[in-house]
């Protein structure tokens, strides 16, 4: 590049960056820029005779002040004169300039297209780089069809150098991604192969990210590639370091273009040839055998870039699946990273090694790992790590492991983290079920999923139980009397009263001998839990009710009078259970016992599809994360991730050895995986799901994608009470938030980092049901910005003496300082109510609570002294001062305590960290009380002012 001749070096330009550096406050630099932007405008306007140096000083100042943030609506036409220009530095500031200040949709560009082609079609190479930069930088889909001919050509020309052959290369792959088309593939693609045998690494660097752009789209033109990249890749990692001093990169030769190299071989299968397959197999084992050798570096570069070429290689060595030895080598070699210190690299051998697993060659090398995988489980601290090790544990699944590893996972779902939950919810479920041998250890491992994750366990997975069971006669009596026994526990979730209503109506009679276990034991069992069930479960039960009708004529009258002839059923808003209560006792009422019988017949098997449990688990996660699925070799061992489960299709009510009930259809498909809870017996259509919201920032942690209406536009008047209901959450996670004579709202939250769910439980007191009931919970102002909260779906009517349940995921994004809004609508007895509370979600939640010494604590508390990070506040105590009590305070609000860490010990400590997902927040608290005046004095000192203001308000409306 040619050096500026004496006086280009712009000394204007550099008195100006000195001034803006040296200003002290945003108003002089702002002050100092106007100037300097009047200043331009008017040598711009008034001095038609400037020559180059000044037109690319003054653009240069132009660049400067935009890069400072500041809007620049002039000075472009002078920019695109510079192009014209014969002097380099000159002609370089203006492309640079129209790189970044020009966008392609501007009406400049029909006065820079004609410059970039002039330089294109000229013979200067460096003015010819330069305009192949810039059209790299903005090209979009128009001006990649004008420079389709020129670009190629140009990368082609046998008397084009190497600088101009890179800048072409990188130029035609920012075209191809904004016009795939602008390439005729067959008259260019031997041509753009063959750049790879170029002696200049640089240009076959360049080329290589070119051609695999090609292949992943086309990769049929481009076959001729293999053989050249093999013979590429072999001479980079035979040859040694010395050889290509130039291009390598912390002793690691070529890292970046082996990768592409390696990328390009994974859109082909193996080299039929075998002079080219025996080439690359040592090329691989090459580079398998130098990851062996000692770190020539202890930088963190130097095994960067080892172990990219190292992954890169093993994920060829996956896709080609025909090498024992280097499959079982790659096994081996991953198995040293799983105890490895750095995270990362225990993610990378984990992710890889799933895909390991389904090979027939390396899947019971795989297994030998198994032990240190389940200990990651248990002890790794990233939660990243932890859900690739429940990947690795389901993919290396076989008939052989398969209790072990199931019961591993079930340990780990009590604690899992809940974004992945529901994903672990489905891995266990179908490898409970493709592996079963005895299918009482099926029936037992899904009822204490669902009693573990309920909230979690969708539909298809209890469907699937019930298909499981219904298919088979040895375990229908073993099935009735486990959920039996699981109905009897105090808290039972509503999906397990769903598989116990449905197994009871239809194998209840097998366990009915038992005197625990009569028919009378079995109706009162499941009517105890019928006022706490959401409507579609009251559905189902009243079938099951019918079904007992017919199989215990004993227990007729009861039923009837209990819950068919009860007003909550006969006359209960919702239509589905109205009209089952009605169709049911009238049925009952004018049904001989034969007719009942044979309106109730038998329900044939269930037929087997392809799993959906297994379709919904790809549809989460995606296609690889699932394994690629690679048909295993016959006799080969199977494993989770290659073999296909059985499907999921809908339960439909009836048995062998029960009756089914009225006019239902014989077989029903499996609704989609985001439909709700759909109707087990088949008398109702399901509902709709409800749509997503159309920009939908948080991930659903909690397992569901399917939430209610979007929230209304702003909060209203808040309902007396509100704020004092609030405050009373400050220390606790669970109670009453409000009630009166209509309605009870209960408040039952869990918390984890930034996330958290509060169930919100709604119950009726009125004497009539509460019509049209909606619920919508908002972020008022700033709070939009802070917080993320999503509410699922809700019943819209609540019966009298019932109670409903909300589930209401938040993220907390950054610090806040006011709750969400919980906005509540209902019309009870012709009257519409509402209220408007707030959701009691404090900063103390998201609050982490750390140990540390006297030292670090004192360390810390004098970093933060920065105006702003602290606030103190002296205040009269409102309680009495207790030791005991003060302590309990201040670990129900979440900021915990440490002993030993002030000199005196009447004071009260604490440190931790507030988690958003922006940032992670330090915190630390100093309460020094006066038992003499019944005063505190409160100090909190925190990297954030929000948080510190937040945290001392907080607290002192404890003390």
């Amino acid at each position: 590049m040619p050096s500026n001749p004496k006086g280009e070096a712009m000394r204007g330009l550099s008195v100006f960056i000195s001034d803006i550096r040296a200003c002290k406050s945003r108003e002089a630099e702002r002050k100092r820029i106007n100037k300097e932007l009047a200043n331009i405008r008017t040598k711009f306007k008034g001095d038609k005779q400037l020559d180059g140096y000044q037109k690319k000083k003054y653009v240069c100042k132009l660049l400067f002040i935009f890069l400072l943030g500041n809007d620049i609506d002039f000075g472009h036409i002078e920019a695109v004169n510079l192009l014209s220009s014969l002097k380099y530095t000159e002609k370089q500031i203006g492309y640079l300039f129209i790189s970044v200040l020009v966008g392609a949709n501007s009406d400049l560009m029909k006065l820079v297209v004609p410059s970039i082609r002039n330089d294109l079609s000229g013979r200067n190479p460096i003015f010819i780089s330069l305009a192949l930069q810039c059209l790299a930088n903005i090209a979009d889909a128009e001006m990649a069809d004008a420079f389709q001919n020129e670009v190629p050509k140009l990368l082609t020309a046998s008397d084009s150098n190497e600088g101009v052959k890179q800048c072409a290369a990188l130029c035609l792959l920012r075209m191809l991604r904004q016009k795939g088309d602008c390439i005729n593939h067959g008259e260019w693609a031997d041509k753009i192969t063959h750049l790879v045998t170029e002696k200049h690494l640089g240009v076959v660097t360049a080329a290589s990210s070119l051609i695999n752009e090609l292949v992943t789209k086309l990769p049929d033109p481009y076959q001729g590639i293999v053989p050249i990249a093999v013979s590429r890749l072999s001479r980079i990692v035979s040859v040694a370091v010395s050889e290509l001093q130039d291009y390598t990169y912390y002793f690691v030769p070529a890292p970046w273009l082996s990768v592409k190299l390696l990328q390009i071989l994974q859109n082909y299968p193996p080299p039929e040839d075998p002079s080219v397959r025996g080439r690359l197999c040592e090329a691989l084992e090459a580079i398998l055998n130098r990851a062996q050798d000692p770190p020539k570096s202890k930088k963190v570069q130097h095994s960067n870039a080892k172990n990219s070429v190292l992954f890169e290689a093993i994920n060829l060595i996956i896709h080609m699946d025909s090498e024992p030895n280097l499959l079982v080598r790659a096994c081996n070699q991953l198995g040293q990273f799983l105890q490895h210190r750095e995270t990362n690299l225990r993610y990378l051998a984990l992710e890889t090694m799933s895909r390991l697993a389904v090979s027939e060659f390396s899947h019971e090398a795989v297994r030998k790992h198994q032990e240190t995988v389940v200990n990651q489980l248990k002890t790794e601290r990233d939660v990243s790590v932890r859900q690739r090790a429940v990947d690795l544990l389901y993919a290396m699944c076989d008939k052989g492991n398969a209790e072990r590893i199931v019961a591993e996972m079930l340990t780990y779902l009590e604690s899992a983290d809940y974004s992945i939950r529901e994903e672990m919810v489905l891995k266990v479920a179908i490898l409970a079920e493709k592996f079963a041998v005895d299918y009482t250890w099926y029936v037992d491992t899904i009822l204490n999923l669902i009693r573990l994750a309920g909230d979690y366990v969708s539909e298809e997975v209890w469907y699937r139980v019930i298909q499981i069971v219904t298919n088979r006669d040895d375990v229908q009596g073993y099935a009735a009397k486990t959920v039996f026994e699981a109905l009897q526990a105090p808290a039972c979730h509503e999906n397990m009263i769903k598989v116990g209503g449905y197994v009871l109506g239809e194998f209840g009679n097998l366990i009915a001998g038992d005197s625990r276990s009569s028919p009378m034991v079995q109706f009162e069992l499941l009517h105890s839990k019928f006022h706490l069930c959401s409507s579609p479960t009251r559905s189902l039960l009243l079938s099951t009710y019918i079904k007992f009708i017919n199989l215990f004529p004993e227990m007729k009258a009861h039923i009837q009078k209990t819950v068919l002839q009860s007003d909550s059923n006969v006359r209960s808003s919702d239509v589905e259970i109205q009209q089952r209560a009605v169709e049911y006792q009238r049925l009952a009422d004018v049904a001989s016992a034969d007719v009942l019988a044979t309106v109730l017949e038998e329900m044939p098997p269930f037929p087997e599809r392809e799993s959906s449990l297994l379709a919904k688990l790809k549809k989460k996660k995606g296609e690889s994360a699932v394994g690629r699925s690679k048909e295993r070799r016959p006799g080969a061992g199977t494993s989770a991730a290659s073999t296909a489960s059985p499907s999921v299709t809908q339960p439909v009510a009836g048995a062998k050895g029960s009756p089914a009930p009225v006019a239902l259809p014989v077989e029903v498909a499996a609704p989609a995986p985001t439909a709700p809870i759909a109707d087990l017996l088949g008398a109702s259509e399901p509902e709709p799901a409800a749509p997503a919201p159309a920009n939908n920032a948080l991930v659903d942690i909690f397992g569901s994608d399917n939430f209610g209406a979007p929230a209304p536009s702003g909060p209203g008047e808040l309902s007396p009470g509100a704020q004092e209901a609030f405050d009373k959450f400050s220390s606790r996670v669970s109670g009453v938030l409000f009630e009166n004579s209509v309605i009870q709202i209960g408040i039952k939250s869990e918390y984890r980092q930034n996330v958290g769910r509060i169930g919100v439980f709604f119950g009726n007191k009125a004497p009539g049901a509460l019509q049209n009931f909606t619920t919508a919970v908002h972020c008022p102002g700033e709070l939009a910005n802070q917080m993320t909260v999503q509410a699922k779906p809700i019943a819209n009517s609540i019966e009298v003496g019932a109670q409903v349940q909300q589930l209401v995921n938040v993220e907390c994004v950054a610090n806040f300082a006011t709750p969400p809004l919980l906005d509540i609508n209902y019309v009870v007895n012709g009257t519409p109510e509402q209220l408007t509370l707030l959701l009691p979600v404090h900063i103390s939640r998201f609050f982490e609570a750390t140990q540390m010494t006297s030292t670090d604590f004192f360390t810390r508390w004098k970093a933060l002294s920065n105006p702003g990070q602290e606030n103190q506040k002296i205040f009269k105590a409102q309680f009495p001062i207790e030791g005991d009590a003060t302590k309990a305070k201040l670990t129900g609000l979440g900021v915990g305590f440490i002993e030993g860490v002030d000199p005196n010990p009447e004071n009260y400590v604490s440190a931790g960290i507030v988690h958003t997902t922006q940032a992670q927040v330090g915190v630390l608290v100093r309460l020094e009380p006066n038992t003499q005046a019944q005063m505190y004095r409160l100090t909190v000192r925190a990297s954030r002012d929000v948080v510190s203001l937040g945290v001392c308000n907080l607290l002192q409306t404890q003390f």
